[in-house]
């Protein structure tokens, strides 16, 4: 499943499609506007995928400092802000399919 697909599906409401892993499925969430669940289930992607995910969901939440720590566990720069939080969203997709 794609970025574009995971989005629309997200959008339609319901639940996650069958065959995720853990990583698309709490980033399907995240999408779908269920940011406690897709937090829940992120702190279980183990790795670097899973810090990126935690860092994503802390900067839609808001939390910067905290998105800074989870950035830099992932290995990753942490953009500015909230700045282009959608095509983040899609960069996760795109590495974690």
């Amino acid at each position: 499943m794609n970025s574009k697909e995971l989005a629309e599906s997200a959008s339609s409401g319901g639940n996650p499609p069958a065959g995720l892993n853990e990583a698309l499925t709490a980033l399907w969430l995240a999408r779908a506007g269920r940011w406690e669940e897709a937090h829940d289930l992120c702190q279980k992607v183990e790795g670097t995928a899973g810090a990126w995910i935690h860092a994503h969901l802390h900067r839609v939440e808001g939390d910067l400092p905290n998105a800074g720590y989870w950035y830099r566990e992932a290995g990753k720069p942490q953009p500015a802000g909230q700045d282009k939080l959608g095509e983040e969203w899609i960069e996760l997709v795109e590495a974690l399919a």
